[in-house]
């Protein structure tokens, strides 16, 4: 070859890793960024079109200036907390607050519980304060604090959002260090080499921040939304994905490094032998997470396109920085360990080469084995309760507002500072107010006077219209709670002419509740069908897409049965969010079908040359190791979600962890080559593996 012919083809890798350097250099700092654009505003990512969303859009309009209520709660070391002094002292420490940055108009004068032994009065704050509300409530608590002999507490919207976003703080630093390092270590005893771990990382971190300034770029303009929770999964799923398909890669490279003496032409055989593998697992994924968009949930929407974005990413991060860094270091990338010849049981592969030996022997006995542990553990998964989680166990470990929140339902109505709101026509508020009175669960309801209080006055009357707050007996998160919002909406939707509306924060999740079971039924089918689609397309079959669906689907609820044990024996946890088992669907069987894609797209390929029979041996054989380590750093990327104490991302975190886990290790390593042993050529039926005489392939 000539030298300018040499000198050209070196010129295409170069190019690669000098655009690729200038994304990270440029792009990267967007991964520590992206916060700026979240938020935490859960009225944000309420259902479209429930009718607690429609109430938010009518309370704007009885608000003179939008506003956050914090609840000051205050007990007392002895009895007499309600007395004339007490209230004095604690109403004078909040008023003291009045003109103070970030406090809007006077507090609440200080009201007694009915035991006598607590009280409370609400401080209304800007709604936008940002990083400064953690200064605003500490002023206010220190306010508080000055009531003699008295123990403070905040409460209420204002509190839990701060809490919430201290939570959401080690989003940018803690998890995506936890997980990196995660994926590092693993690499490194996985590959036993020094530079190729390093690579890989750098590979899922340029895509990363790729990613985030994109979804940046989108949020700042409002073509998508942020908050927390989608910043954190986007961090891991990019991190995960792109690890899953550089080990698939680099192990391909790997084995044609053997074959190939130029590593031109074994970058080339690499791409050729896993582009389409890699290409379909992530349309699988991508695809997936688009159908949330079909979700009433505006935070599922939101996570749709953020999720998908991420995957993009990853996949051309793999498919153009990896192979050009790769035919750079040729050999070196894997030193010190040597490159191997696939397929080669005494080279690496020797406990896989076993494990297909006894698929070999005994598939039926294998399948029926994998079955049955799989559908006993899917016993379990009715029990799973998705009916949203109280405010006490959102956070994991203590939070000062969940405190707060159980000391003022000790001595106060359980729905006292969270009341149900109703918005009705103001010509027919006597016949609303004593429908709201009647139902059962339900302590009080008095209209919102021009002071913006419940009670005490004339009400106010805008366009028309008045608001109602009706403090609930039962705490505000409770099934006892939602169950009351479902009454009062009859009892008040029931008054002629009152064109009355229900919602709050407990009828926001009851309307979130319902919402989640209606996406579950119209996004799940959605999503088998566009895997199966993708796998008809890339296996050119119809039975063996049709079987790894289904393998797939059953490892999911096999995950959720076990889920509903540990969350409930092992995490002391009552339910799970109402989204938790869509999230988990989505991540789960997406995720796990790639396993599935790597397996059966390199048995493909091996039964083409082979033979049905052998190409399943060998293609287990071969893959088996790095899909392997795939499922566990996927596993262990998606644990580090653990890292934040939100009951939602440990919950989201086990379920996939597990998930893949159980995926990687029986699914695809014994149920699915079992199967398609047993089952022969017929599996690849319309294909022309599938018209194989049995002579051929057995």
């Amino acid at each position: 070859m000539t030298n300018p012919a040499r000198r050209a083809r070196w010129l295409v890798p170069l190019v690669l890793l000098l655009v690729w350097l200038g994304i990270g250099g440029t792009l990267g700092p967007y991964a520590g960024k992206l916060g700026e654009v979240a938020t935490n505003d859960q009225a944000a990512f309420l259902p479209r079109s429930a009718e607690s969303t429609r109430v938010v859009d009518a309370q704007r309009a009885f608000q003179q200036d939008e506003t956050l209520p914090v609840i000051v709660v205050w007990t007392f070391d002895d009895a007499g907390g309600g007395a004339a002094a007490h209230r004095e002292a604690a109403t004078r420490s909040v008023a003291a607050l009045a003109g103070e940055p970030g406090v809007v108009g006077p507090a609440s004068p200080a009201v007694p519980s009915r035991d006598g032994e607590a009280l409370q009065a609400v401080v209304q704050v800007e709604p936008d304060l940002g990083d400064r509300l953690p200064d605003v409530l500490e002023r206010i608590e220190e306010a508080a604090a000055q009531v003699p002999g008295a123990r403070a507490q905040l409460a209420g919207p204002a509190a839990s959002q701060a809490d919430l976003s201290d939570a959401f703080s080690g989003i940018d630093g803690l998890l995506l260090g936890v997980a990196l390092i995660t994926v590092l270590v693993i690499l490194l005893l996985v590959y036993r080499s020094v530079l190729l771990p390093l690579v890989i990382i750098v590979s899922a971190v340029f895509a990363l921040g790729l990613a985030c300034a994109v979804v940046y770029a989108l949020a700042d303009r409002d073509v998508v939304r942020v908050d927390g929770q989608v910043q954190g999964i986007l961090s891991i799923l990019v991190i995960g994905a792109a690890t899953d398909y550089a080990l698939l890669l680099t192990a391909r490279f790997r084995e044609e490094l053997a074959r190939h003496p130029d590593r031109f032409g074994a970058v080339r055989a690499a791409l050729g032998a896993s582009w389409q593998a890699v290409v379909a697992s992530a349309a699988t994924v991508a695809l997936g997470l688009l159908a949330l968009l079909l979700s009433d949930l505006t935070n599922n929407r939101a996570l749709g396109p953020v999720g998908a974005i991420g995957i993009v990413c990853a996949v051309l991060s793999t498919l153009t920085f990896l192979p050009a860094v790769l035919v750079l270091l040729g050999r070196a990338a894997y030193w010190p360990a040597k490159p191997v010849r696939a397929g080669d049981p005494e080279a690496g592969h020797r406990l896989w080469h076993r494990i297909a030996e006894r698929v070999d022997r005994a598939p039926r006995r294998v399948w029926a084995i994998s079955l049955a542990a799989l559908v006993a553990c899917a016993a379990f998964a009715p029990t799973l309760s998705s009916k949203g989680v109280p405010l006490d166990e959102i956070f994991v470990g203590d939070a000062p507002s969940v405190t707060a929140q159980q000391t003022l339902a000790r001595h106060f109505p359980g729905g006292s500072g969270n009341p149900a709101v109703i918005i009705a026509d103001a010509d027919r508020l006597d016949p609303v107010l004593a429908a709201a009175r009647d139902t059962e669960g339900v302590a009080s309801a008095d209209a919102v006077t021009a002071s913006g209080r419940p009670g005490g006055g004339d009400p106010k009357v805008v366009d028309g219209r008045v608001r109602i707050d009706a403090t609930l007996q039962a705490p505000a998160d409770s099934d006892a709670a939602k169950s009351t919002v479902a009454r009062l909406r009859t009892a008040v939707h029931a008054v002629p002419g009152a064109d009355a509306l229900v919602g709050g924060y407990t009828a926001q999740q009851y309307d979130t509740q319902r919402t989640a079971e209606h996406d579950r039924t119209l996004i799940v089918p959605v999503v088998l069908a566009i895997i199966l689609v993708i796998l008809v397309v890339l296996l050119r079959s119809l039975l063996m897409p049709v079987l790894l669906v289904a393998t797939v689907a059953l490892n999911f609820v096999a995950t959720l049965g076990v889920s509903s044990l540990v969350f409930t024996h092992v995490f002391g946890f009552s339910g799970t969010d109402a989204s938790v088992p869509l999230y988990g669907f989505v991540f789960l069987v997406a995720l796990g079908v790639d396993y599935n894609i790597f397996l059966m797209s390199r048995v493909r390929q091996e039964s083409l040359e082979h033979g049905v029979r052998e190409g399943i041996l060998r293609g287990l054989t071969a893959t088996g190791g790095v899909i392997t380590s795939a499922g566990v750093v996927l596993a262990a990327t998606f644990a580090a979600l653990g890292v934040i104490p939100l009951a939602f991302l440990l919950q989201i975190a086990f379920i996939v962890a597990f998930g893949v886990l159980l995926d990687t290790l029986v699914v695809r390593s014994l149920l699915v080559p079992a199967l398609a042993r047993d089952i022969g050529a017929v599996a690849w039926w319309p294909s022309r593996l599938g018209r194989r005489t049995p002579a051929r392939t057995e």
